[in-house]
């Protein structure tokens, strides 16, 4: 594609370095309006500055992206309603041997619930039960946060639904689900185990530290605690003092009443004895008196027994109620399955979910606007103004110039190639982040590889699914997964940790360089 106008080339580079200032940067202190907000600007200024048409901005928005990516958040929250990634907490803990085996238990949990539910998604959610269960083995969160957000990446690359690039690269190359799939399962696979490697040979001493007794026994969290997705200060101990003193209240009490004191007994006998007599004593107006309150002592059984009647109905309504419960959590796991079975069988991947999402709200028999109101719709306008910031960057010819330099260098029939490929796709997923890498370089590598040979479009997609993913784990700023964990374990009350810039780097650029190679050789075209 030849070069546009200078007047274009500058307005659209104007256009297209504020929408990457505030895409990486959402904070800048001369324009702190976040990233959804700098999308539509630079969609926005294209459309001003006349680099593009409103009419092509809209055509520029691709629906069937949208719809997968509304359909699949859909149904994360409706699998989070039914508890299962509850199920995946309890998962971590349930018989750990250790640190060591904690790690690894992080790594492939993350892993495969990013490659079904998005690496978003999965990060949001157990980054709280990461930081409980750290602080039950009394270590450090630093090395199981870094497990949780880099397998979170390197699982969420096996299927389309695990990212947002990914969703982009599916939909523009039409490789059904089954071929995604199965074309990056063992680079994922082996990724996975790579990476728990790597981090239990850097942190091998820290997680070998024995735990002190005393310590240990200080810092255990109930097991409610560690499986529960909202934290609370736990009460236990308080309440167990509190009912302890209470007992050896009414314990010393009992203990001073019955002290073996003959005085006591024979007040006691006294007063039997006088007892007697009064009872021989009473006359017949106060036998009628005694049945009266006969009857009225049956009246008050008979109230006792409506209250355990009302009891037991109360009982069987909440059983009803649990059986309809699990019935209900039943119904959204065998849809969710059936939402992925159809993907695997090659039907429309947007329609798919989509309708799985509606079935889920009608299943639900509720109004499904809390639901719906924990959909990011944020993301999805970010991603209307990115499609159509990117589009415009297109219409200059900047990027096509670019490649046409570095083509000659980046053909996938030979490993120089694919080595230099891959760096550039590295580079510029963190320089410009992995979706937008993604818009800029697809067709252009796929039609590249095209020309040598079909399958090797088909592997060229893959290729770049796969690189653009695993590179949002060298640094903390890569990958919106990382910045989730990273603000999740900040903000969790009690259990707050700041996981530094640095510390992620200097696992990050090893895991990042070794993994994205040795993927690379196992990668199916």
């Amino acid at each position: 594609m030849a070069m546009a106008t200078t007047v274009k080339v500058v307005l659209g580079s104007i256009a297209f370095a504020i929408f990457w200032v505030l895409a990486v940067f959402p904070a800048v202190p001369f324009l702190p309006i976040g990233r959804t907000a700098g999308s539509l600007l630079g969609a926005m200024l294209m459309v001003i500055f006349r680099v593009i048409t409103p009419d092509q901005a809209y055509a520029a928005i691709d629906l069937p992206i949208l719809g997968l990516l509304f359909g699949t958040m859909v149904v994360s929250v409706y699998l989070e309603k039914a508890d299962m990634f509850k199920y995946l907490g309890k998962l971590l803990s349930w018989k750990s041997r250790g640190a060591k085996d904690l790690l690894c238990r992080i790594c492939l949990i993350s892993a495969i619930s990013s490659a079904l539910f998005t690496n978003d998604t999965s990060c949001v959610v157990l980054t709280e039960f990461v930081l409980k269960i750290a602080r039950q083995q009394n270590i450090p969160p630093h090395p199981f946060l870094l497990a949780l957000a880099s397998s979170a990446n390197i699982g969420s690359s096996a299927t389309p639904i695990g990212n947002p690039q990914n969703l982009v690269i599916a939909v523009q190359s039409k490789i059904s689900f089954g071929n995604f799939l199965f074309g990056i399962l063992p680079a994922m696979l082996m990724g996975v185990f790579v990476n728990a490697l790597i981090l239990l040979c850097m942190y091998w001493n820290l997680l070998s530290v024995q735990k002190d007794e005393e310590d240990a026994t200080m810092e255990v969290v109930a097991e409610e605690d560690v499986i529960s997705h909202r934290f609370s200060p736990a009460t236990m101990s308080h309440l167990t003092s509190l009912n302890s003193q209470e007992w050896s209240s009414t314990l010393e009490s009992m203990n001073i009443h019955s002290s073996p004191n003959t005085g006591h007994v024979e007040t006691l006998r006294n007063r039997l004895s006088s007892s007697e007599n009064e009872i021989h004593k009473v006359p017949s107006g106060r036998f009628e008196s005694a049945r009266n309150s006969n009857a009225s002592k049956e009246l008050t059984n008979d109230g006792f027994t409506d209250a355990n009647s009302k009891q037991s109905s109360e009982g069987m309504e909440g059983l009803t109620t649990r059986w309809k419960r699990m019935l209900w959590k039943t119904c959204v796991y065998l849809v969710t399955i059936g939402m992925l079975i159809s993907l695997l069988m090659g039907l429309n991947m947007s329609w798919t979910a989509i309708t799985a999402a509606l079935a889920l709200a009608v299943l639900d028999f509720k109004d499904a606007r809390p639901c719906l109101e924990k959909v990011s719709y944020s993301l999805l306008i970010f991603f209307c103004g990115m499609f159509i910031t990117v589009n415009g960057f297109n219409k200059t010819g900047i990027p096509s110039t670019l490649w046409e330099f570095m083509e000659p260098y980046a053909q996938i029939d030979h490993i120089g190639g694919i080595a230099v490929l891959a760096a550039v796709i590295l580079v510029l997923s963190n320089l410009a982040s992995n979706v937008p890498t993604v818009l800029l370089l697809g067709g252009r590598v796929a039609a590249s590889a095209a020309a040598i040979s079909a399958a090797n479009e088909k592997k060229a997609w893959l290729i770049l699914a796969w690189v653009s993913t695993v590179a949002g784990n060298l640094s903390l700023l890569g990958s919106a997964a990382n910045l989730i964990v990273c603000e999740q374990a900040r903000r969790t009350p009690h259990l707050g940790y700041t996981l530094s810039f640095w510390s992620h780097l200097k696992f990050g650029v090893p895991s990042t360089l070794i993994i994205t190679a040795i993927g690379l050789t196992l990668i199916k075209g």
